[in-house]
Formats: C-alpha cells, structure tokens, sequence
C-alpha cells in the first residue's frame, strides 16, 4: 500500500483547482468572521452552509466526515464540557453534578467556544485535504517568500503523516519479529516502549537527510528559481480573494457597529 506523506486527496475538482493562496485566505476568513463575530449562530452556519458544501465541492466528503468524528467532533466535545463544567460563569444553575455545575451563561459560552474550535480545525482539514505542500510551497515562493519560511511551513504540515507513516512501518517490523501488539490494553502500551526509539531517532536521520538534499539542489542559492510546474492563478481566483478581503472588512464593520 502506498503512503501518503501528507493529508493531500488527489480528486478532480473545483476546490483543488483553486490557487494555494486563495484557499489560504478562505480559510483564514471563515476562521476570523467566525471568532469576530457576535452572534452564536454564525459558527454552525459557516459549518454547515460552507465548510460542509465545500467538502462535498472539493468530492472529499467521505474522508472529512471520517476525520470529523475521529478528532474533530471529540476534540470539540471535550472543549464544550470543559468550559461548560469550570467555566466561572454566574446565573441559573440548569444542570448539577457533584460539585460541579453548568448554568445558562457557561452553556451558551460553551456552545461558542467549541462551534469556533470545530470551524477552525475543520476549515483547516479542508485546506491540507485539498492542498498539495510542493504546489502550497512553490506558490508561496513565487510570491517572495523565503525559502527558508516556506520549508519550515511545509514541514510543519507533513510532520503528523511522516511520523504516522513511519509509526506504522515500525509496527508492521516489530510485529514481523513478534512483538504482541494487539492484545490486551496493558500488553499493547507495553508495546509501545520499543518502539519510542526507532520511531525518535529515525525521525533525527530523516531530518538530517533532507537537510541534506535540499542542500544540493541549491535550497539556500540566492538565484531565482523557475519551476517545471507551473501554478495557476486564474481571475477568478483573484477575484474570489478579494471578494473574501471584502468580507472580512464587512464582518469588522459589523462588529463594531453592534457593540
């Protein structure tokens, strides 16, 4: 079975057609109106009429959905009872556990606070599913980023997958030597110290690896650089992004007309 090295999903459609950038500022403006905005609605709106359509358009449907209740939808649950159960909010007590109590103010802040955590993570998800890190990374070159900026961007975004794809070649050796990793509950975090090592000390040497190669292939030359692949930035692109700038400044205005 092949490895995938990122969150990337090759499909043929519209949202994998767009320019890096663009998808880039999508995600930052559903995230900002988002967290600016004062009505407690606007979160599960974005959710629903735009972060959910857009998976659907980018035909990316099955695996978001699958990633939502993996670590979306707990990560969010876990936050909501959080600021739900200690959050130091006065007023009428609606729920009573031990010592512990959630009132209608804790409630609704709660509510806010994971439907805000959800679009974010989740608008995110939709960027990394759809964006491939060399075009992320060539774009952003092109556009006068320092190499050095962009690497570290890209790395940051293809560590989780490596040390995924590496934890499970570790495993699949491990087990080949009989190692019990499938077991019992105790017997399996038994398992997991021998494979701590390979898995920390591999990760260094691939560092090392590629600092390597991209050193000699001129990573830090102060030449321009051309690529094979170019990346397209059509006018509906443009236009897309500054129709999104324009939303952000209106959703800004609101913000401080309402308070």
């Amino acid at each position: 079975m092949h490895e995938r090295l990122s969150f990337f999903i090759k499909r043929d459609s519209l949202l994998h057609l767009l320019n890096p950038l663009t998808k880039i500022i999508l995600v930052l403006s559903i995230i900002f109106i988002s967290f600016i905005s004062s009505w407690y609605w606007t979160s599960p709106a974005l959710l629903l009429l735009g972060i959910v359509p857009l998976g659907f358009t980018g035909k990316i449907a099955k695996e978001f959905l699958t990633a939502a209740l993996r670590l979306i939808i707990p990560a969010a649950g876990f936050i909501f009872l959080m600021q739900a159960f200690f959050q130091p909010v006065e007023g009428a007590v609606i729920f009573k556990f031990w010592f512990l109590d959630i009132t209608q103010e804790s409630l609704s802040y709660a509510f806010r606070i994971a439907t805000r955590i959800t679009v974010m993570i989740s608008a995110f998800t939709l960027f990394l599913m759809t964006t491939h890190p060399s075009e992320l990374m060539s774009d952003l070159t092109r556009r006068g980023l320092p190499p050095q900026f962009a690497y570290v961007i890209i790395s940051t975004l293809q560590i989780l997958p490596q040390m995924q794809a590496k934890a499970q070649t570790i495993i699949a050796a491990q087990q080949s030597r009989g190692l019990d990793t499938q077991s019992t509950f105790l017997k399996r975090v038994g398992s997991v110290v021998p494979l701590v090592s390979p898995l920390v000390f591999g990760s260094l040497i691939e560092v090392e690896e590629r600092a390597i190669a991209i050193e000699a292939r001129g990573f830090t030359s102060k030449k321009i650089k051309t690529s094979l692949h170019e990346i397209p930035d059509t006018k509906f692109d443009q236009t897309l992004r500054w129709a999104l700038v324009m939303l952000v400044i209106i959703s800004i205005v609101l913000k401080i007309w309402l308070s």
